[in-house]
């Protein structure tokens, strides 16, 4: 087998967790970086909630990929299709095989718009969009902008998917605009849940229920969007607690694909054979494989079971750093252990903001103990809108915070 380039650490993956592990690197003295990604474009996207409900600019949350790549790291613009544990390589879609010492797997999450019949096609026509692209969160904002009477339709899919208060986030920031101009008597508002209730942490739930019925939101929890039918603009929901079927003739909707881990990474070692997602099957606490000691997993392609947000990334980032300098160091026993911390910024309103941070256990980890962070709050809204984007491109993407 012929290596065309070998590196001390392989990063797959330039989104945030893979910048992110290799500035904590670099940081702590590694060299020896390789990082694969074929985008050029990077992008922060818990800014596409905001430009959907048209309070931020599309253009904002994207900047060139070489601009947040940490200086020593080498950059392998490409694709990853393969890898290899046994001979320690990762096979590119261009024919290069790359060698490594230790392996970071963090290409992401795969949006699978072709699980539910109509919803690839439904996204290309003038009444349906998702925050889940970039060129696609515009759309969203001009179709709620528009939008005087009729039924607004906002699903949620069953699953593990990223950031998963966006659903709800784009339903109460439309709901909040309509509100504003004085339609939104005129609207019925529907958002369709897979769960039984509306968060998975009591406190956050019982919140987001009193904002839901403040803007007489119709809420079906346990029900799922299982067909659209795009010309006649018709969705089709089951309650999966009843077993009935409702179609729901929309006149706006915004769709959240079903997503798991890209369909390369599924055929790879790597995935958790139980799981049909294909998540790189890991450690809960130590980031690293359980099979393939080499290498190590985070964000949202890792099968630790925390909401799959950046905030998690950020806690998960210098975990991984960490254990795979000491791997590398061959110093016994990982020293960095990963508690599942993650938070939910939910906009409930265009000028407010409830952050619902937790771990593992799923009580409450406020950052901000002496506020109640457990109620929507207008200063919460100013951290969504300005302080977390700094935070991200200034000190996240640095290996700083």
């Amino acid at each position: 087998m012929t290596i065309d380039a070998h590196h001390r650490v392989l990063i797959v993956g330039g989104g945030s967790a893979g910048i992110s592990v290799a500035a904590r690197l670099r940081r702590g003295g590694v060299d020896g970086i390789g990082l694969v990604e074929p985008s050029a474009t990077h992008y922060y996207q818990p800014l596409w909630t905001l430009v959907g409900g048209g309070r931020a600019g599309a253009r904002t949350s994207a900047r060139p990929q070489r601009s947040v790549l940490p200086r020593g790291v080498s950059w392998i613009r490409g694709r990853v299709e393969s890898v290899d544990p046994g001979q320690r390589t990762v096979g590119t879609s261009d024919g290069r095989t790359l060698g490594y010492d230790r392996l970071v797997v963090c290409p992401g999450i795969q949006l699978d718009w072709d699980q539910v019949p109509g919803m690839a096609e439904a996204v290309t026509t003038p009444h349906t969009s998702s925050n889940y692209t970039y060129e696609l969160a515009p759309k969203t904002w001009e179709l709620i902008r528009s939008m005087r009477s009729g039924t607004a339709v906002f699903t949620m899919p069953a699953g593990p998917i990223k950031c998963g208060g966006a659903p709800q986030k784009i339903a109460y920031l439309a709901a909040d605009h309509w509100r504003e101009q004085g339609v939104l008597k005129d609207i019925r508002v529907v958002l369709v849940l897979p769960t039984p209730g509306m968060f998975g942490v009591p406190v956050f739930a019982r919140e987001l229920e009193r904002v839901a019925a403040r803007y007489g939101i119709e809420v079906r929890t346990n029900s799922e969007l299982t067909e659209v039918d795009p010309d006649g603009r018709a969705a089709v929901v089951v309650d999966h607690a009843s077993g009935a079927r409702d179609s729901i003739r929309f006149d706006m909707m915004h769709l959240v694909p079903p997503q798991s881990a890209p369909d390369w990474l599924k055929a790879t070692p790597l995935a958790d054979p139980a799981d049909p997602a294909g998540y790189v099957e890991i450690d809960r606490h130590t980031l690293r494989h359980v099979r393939h000691p080499e290498i190590f997993a985070l964000g949202d392609a890792g099968s630790s079971p925390n909401s799959k947000t950046g905030a998690a990334i950020r806690k998960q980032a210098p975990v991984v750093a960490r254990n795979v300098a000491a791997s590398l160091a061959g110093t016994g026993a990982l020293p960095a252990s990963y508690d599942g911390y993650s938070s939910c910024p939910i906009t409930t309103s265009r000028h407010s903001m409830l952050l619902a941070e937790f771990d593992y256990t799923l009580r409450p980890r406020p950052t901000f103990p002496l506020l109640d962070t457990t109620r929507e709050r207008r200063d919460m809204w100013y951290l969504k809108r300005y302080g977390l984007p700094f935070l991200y491109w200034n000190l996240m993407l640095r290996g700083l915070a």
